[in-house]
């Protein structure tokens, strides 16, 4: 087992040149047809009927759930299939000796790219970004490029992939010497030194037009030795080095040494984050230019001391989560993923896990900029079959590919902090699982040799300790499910580092106590942090009569989603998130009332392995006067009181983190109070809301960036005449968008309402529902109009102004 190592970070983002002009955003102005038109890769192909849309783009969120759909319970029962993109660009400008590559953040999948005609490259693996090289087949004036991805063959996931193009793609330009695709690496050995290590490469480009001396004086095929000045810049403080790189041949690594004795650290509570501007000079010309920011910080492990990070202990209050984004479907807008991630830290967690896949880029920026911590997951399994097309097809062939697009990509961003291979590998009981463990480690660590590496091992078996091989091949182990092993494990191999890389959300209390009274035990990462489409149902409960089972059993049509999340899919914490906060966080939250539902007011309730009992922030049980209802009272005091309509119902212990009173139902205001010292420090309210009288709308911002990508998330809420949300309004909603915007997606947390995402009508849930509005390319006013239909044919009318800028 490794000893106590530590790890430095830095964070990669965007190589963007200062001028602009080296990556280019090439989301607009694409075409697109679901069908498989094998015509469309050539340049004259007639796509005027087609779509026309900005990426990114999932098509299968813009259709009607389908009980017939091939990818079934586990992809949320949407369609999935063939589909075209096609879209002309103009180069204004000679293409020789220049390079040009488009760069696809994520393609699921199957991807082909065809450049005026030609076969320029793909992709197979849906969640790994890669580069196209489309130097020698452009040309100055129109091009066209036409991309087919091919999602048809079902099922290959075990969750909801989405279709498409469904994250930002780039057109990058360079000369023929440049800094390489990911070739900055930034690492911090301590936390006010910075060692940048910059790969220069040389390419011999070939183009179709007349060659002519290039932007960096080389012809394009020179083969010359050339000497160049690389100089690194952050905060002002500016380091040169020389080298030579010769043209065809392989890259050369650079590396600057910068100290900042002033740097300030970066953590999930303060995420301070830099800029290193790196400057490739050839002849005293700039030839190159790009810019990356990093965070300074140092992260320790051990079975001592638990995880150190900048030399303090945290604990990893953690949630898995899938790459959707709710009602968006798989679709990575930069503003969806920032926004998912800091309803995520609002509720609480400093850790993530990307459960069991690459994420995009923007939702690791995201991390990087609100503080979170990242377990980076490259697969779900390995050889071994999960599903009949799933990546075991792709493993022996693209394995290590793959590891690097992640590593590569991913290893400046502060907030990654380990490497997940793998999740639950079906041949885990076959010895050659240790070799294949270690080929995957043994990449990372060459790619990237600062942080852990992990896996998340589980079993259902009674014979756990056969996996301490397979265990020994990580740096930290993953345990899905099985942490109650821990106590034995840690006597059988006292140097183990563990985390619960799964677990239960019923376990919240035992799971926190582990990680707290363990330093060999770094945290905990609950399945799930937040509600995902696909493996529908799980999490559920249900009532006496419907469906039996977990989702895995059979068919649960129309359950779509999943219910296991502490968010639910409109980006609303449930009661179990307000709980689990508490547990695991001193400062923020330290009272909530929550309310368990009466088992037989819709029937016989059940729930499922990742379930939880239906409980709600809601005081209105109409038709259960008089019969007792289990009220619980989330807190940090020591004691609580509670009171129904002013008269004190009880006081109790908080014994973890909970107290329940048993009270009698009828309508009124419950108001519990946090005892500390026989003193009263703080006081909520739950109280029976009225019939609907009116609609609030609230968006997360009202000034949004006019560039056809940015949104705004508007919550949908139904109140009463005093202003209170009522917990059972499901009330038919009419949205409409007028002006410098356009309705993107409506839906709400119901995981069986059928009625799609993509139209402007949709039935409230729990008295909420959500919009998300989308900038259509114009500046401007936009008007979000929502319509609630109410008794006797009247309707209930909001209006909201955004500004788009």
């Amino acid at each position: 087992m490794r000893k106590l190592f530590l790890l430095s970070l830095f964070f990669i983002v965007s190589l963007t040149i200062l001028s602009g002009t080296r990556r280019r955003l090439f989301n607009d102005n694409w075409c697109f047809m679901l069908a498989d038109i094998s015509e469309a890769k050539n340049p004259g192909f007639d796509s005027r009927d087609w779509s026309r849309l900005t990426l990114p783009h999932d098509w299968s969120i813009r259709e009607k759930f389908d009980r017939n759909a091939p990818a079934g319970n586990d992809g949320g029962y949407l369609p999935t299939g063939i589909g075209w993109y096609r879209k002309t660009f103009d180069i204004s400008t000679s293409t020789s000796g220049r390079k040009m590559q488009l760069y696809f953040e994520g393609v699921y999948m199957n991807a082909e790219v065809y450049v005026n005609g030609h076969h320029a490259g793909g992709y197979p693996y849906g969640y790994s970004s890669f580069f196209v090289d489309v130097t020698p087949y452009v040309h100055k004036g129109r091009n066209t490029v036409a991309v087919k991805v091919d999602n048809s063959q079902q099922k290959n996931c075990r969750w909801y992939s989405g279709s498409g193009i469904y994250r930002n793609v780039w057109l990058i330009e360079t000369g023929q010497t440049h800094v390489a695709n990911h070739g900055v690496h930034i690492v911090t050995p301590d936390l006010n030194t910075a060692v940048i290590s910059t790969s220069i490469v040389s390419d011999a480009v070939v183009t179709k037009e007349k060659p002519k001396a290039d932007d960096d004086g080389m012809d394009g095929g020179d083969l010359k030795e050339r000497m160049l000045e690389v100089t690194a810049y952050i905060e002002g403080v500016a380091v040169s080095e020389n080298c030579s790189v010769k043209t065809g041949g392989e890259p050369v690594t650079v590396r600057h040494t910068i100290r900042l004795p002033d740097a300030k650290p970066w953590s999930p509570s303060s995420p301070n984050l830099y800029t290193a501007r790196i400057v490739v000079k050839g002849n005293g010309r700039i030839i190159d230019e790009v810019e990356e920011r990093f965070g300074f910080r140092t992260i320790a492990w051990s079975a001592d001391s638990g995880l150190l990070l900048n030399g303090e202990s945290i604990l990893l209050n953690g949630g898995c989560v899938h790459h959707d984004n709710g009602i968006l479907g798989a679709a990575a807008f930069d503003r969806a993923e920032r926004y998912r991630v800091e309803q995520l830290k609002k509720a609480g967690f400093n850790a993530l896990r990307t459960s069991h896949n690459v994420p995009s880029e923007a939702f690791l920026h995201a991390c990087d900029e609100v503080g979170m911590l990242v377990i980076d997951e490259a697969f779900d399994g390995w050889r071994d079959k999960k599903n009949d097309y799933d990546y075991h097809v792709l493993f022996d062939r693209w394995w290590q590919s793959d590891v690097e697009a992640m590593v590569l990509r991913d290893r400046n961003h502060p907030s990654v902090f380990c490497w997940s291979i793998g999740n639950e590998v079906i041949e885990r009981k076959k010895i050659e699982v240790v070799t294949t463990a270690r080929k995957l480690a043994s990449l990372c660590r060459r790619l990237d040799p600062t942080r852990p590496v992990t896996s998340a091992l589980a079993s259902w078996d009674n014979d756990w300790d056969i996996y301490d091989p397979l265990a020994a091949e990580h740096d930290i182990t993953g345990y899905n499910y099985m942490i109650h092993k821990s106590e034995s494990d840690h006597k059988r191999v006292p140097s183990r580092v563990m985390m619960q890389t799964e677990s239960y959300p019923n376990d919240a209390w035992k799971n926190y106590c582990k990680a707290k009274d363990n330093t060999y035990i770094i945290g905990d990462f609950v399945w799930t942090a937040m509600d995902y489409i696909g493996e529908s149902g799980i999490g559920r409960w249900y009532y006496e009569g419907d469906v039996e089972g977990e989702h895995y059993h059979r068919p649960l049509y129309p359950w779509h989603a999943s219910y296991c999340g502490d968010i639910d899919l409109t980006g609303f914490r449930k009661p179990i998130s307000h709980y689990r906060s508490m547990l695991w966080n001193e400062n923020d939250e330290h009272l909530f009332i929550a309310v368990k539902e009466p088992d037989g007011y819709h029937g016989q309730i059940k729930t499922t392995l990742w379930g939880t009992w239906p409980t709600f922030e809601s005081w209105n049980w109409p038709g259960h006067e008089g019969r007792n209802i289990d009220v619980e009272v989330y807190s940090h005091y020591p004691k609580v009181k509670l009171y129904q309509d002013n008269r004190l119902v009880g006081e109790k212990e908080v014994k973890e983190t909970k107290a329940v009173f048993a009270v009698p139902y009828r309508p009124g205001v419950l108001r519990a109070e946090g005892i500390s010292g026989g003193s009263v420090c703080e006081t909520v309210t739950l109280a029976t809301a009225g019939e609907p009288a009116a609609v609030r709308l609230t968006p997360d911002r009202s000034h949004i960036k006019a560039d056809g990508q940015d949104l705004s998330f508007v919550v949908i809420e139904i109140l009463d005449a005093e202003g209170r949300t009522v917990p059972v309004a499901d009330n038919m909603l009419t949205v409409d968008v007028t002006g410098a915007a356009m309705l993107q997606a409506l839906g709400n947390a119901d995981i069986k309402d059928e009625d799609p995402y993509f139209d402007n009508i949709h039935r409230a849930w729990k008295g909420r529902a959500l919009a998300v509005v989308r900038s259509n390319g114009r500046r401007g006013k936009s008007a979000v109009i929502v319509t609630a239909d109410v008794k006797d044919g009247k309707q209930l009318r909001k209006t909201i102004k955004l500004t788009f800028e």
